[in-house]
């Protein structure tokens, strides 16, 4: 089998980015990655929310080698550009950022976003001319790999409880579009009016949207709002978590099998699995 071409991935990722509006779901593993390739989705992104709960860790609990299996296997399940969600870089300082993002390019991702949370409750985002610095370390080592992998800076004041989240973003998106980020994303940006001077603050660069729970904002709602993308992060993760919560635990407390009303048959399952590999080995 010949080997994937990365840079035809990257060339089209690269492409949905220019203009429209287009939805990049996240799967936490090969089956799920593969589903969502079905329904016609143009383009993947990894979850490490998602991925660590199927670890049975905490979010940010998974190591930077553990991460990368993930992303490799999910890249390696689908002909479609994938982007990894690469957390904080995996390290503090921009040289160790730098260094890890070079082994998150060579799984043959079509782009990465790295974060602005230090994992420290007391002081939960990096100073900012810090956080400039790592965002220019990651664009150098991208540069250097000469794969055009496209970077995403994420600001994250709305989901380290920052007293005034939006000013704070706009200020880091800013300044990160400025050190050669090509996506800007402040998950927890939901209000209309927001996203409309977010896209405003940043243009041309392109706008990422976290859609995380049902606001009543549909795709168009969004796209015409300005955002060129629109992610979900760990919640098909977390519905997929909801309904075994509730099957398993209505045994526990109830001996009751109700949770299992309205289940997909096995046998269509299988069946996709099963037809899929013949595809893929055909």
């Amino acid at each position: 089998m010949p080997a994937p071409d990365y840079s035809a991935r990257r060339s089209v990722f690269r492409k949905l980015h220019e203009s429209g509006c287009f939805v990049i779901p996240n799967p936490w593993d090969t089956g799920s990655a593969r589903y969502l390739r079905y329904l016609g989705f143009q383009a993947l992104a990894t979850t490490s929310a998602g991925y660590a709960f199927s670890r049975g860790l905490p979010d940010a609990g998974v190591s930077r080698d553990s991460m990368l299996g993930n992303i490799r296997e999910i890249v390696a399940a689908v002909e479609l550009p994938v982007n990894a969600d690469f957390e904080g870089g995996y390290a503090h300082e921009p040289e160790g950022v730098a260094a890890n993002v070079r082994l998150c390019v060579e799984t043959g991702v079509a782009g990465l976003s790295i974060e602005d949370s230090t994992g420290d409750p007391q002081k939960p985002l990096y100073e900012l001319p810090l956080a400039v610095e790592r965002i220019q370390a990651t664009r150098a080592a991208i540069d250097a790999s000469g794969t055009g992998v496209l970077l995403t800076a994420r600001a994250e004041c709305y989901l380290v409880g920052h007293p005034h989240p939006f000013p704070e973003a706009v200020k880091r998106l800013e300044a990160f579009a400025a050190a050669g980020a090509d996506v800007l994303y402040a998950p927890g940006v939901v209000e209309r009016e927001q996203i409309k001077a977010l896209v405003a603050a940043v243009h041309p660069k392109p706008v990422n949207v976290l859609m995380s729970r049902n606001t009543g904002l549909t795709v168009a709602d969004l796209a015409g709002l300005g955002a060129r993308r629109i992610s979900v992060g760990s919640s098909l993760s977390r519905a997929a978590w909801t309904a075994f919560l509730h099957a398993a635990e209505l045994i526990a407390k109830d001996g009751s099998f109700a949770g299992f009303d309205g289940l997909i048959p096995h046998t269509e399952i299988n069946r996709f699995f099963r037809d899929d590999r013949r595809q893929r080995s055909s």
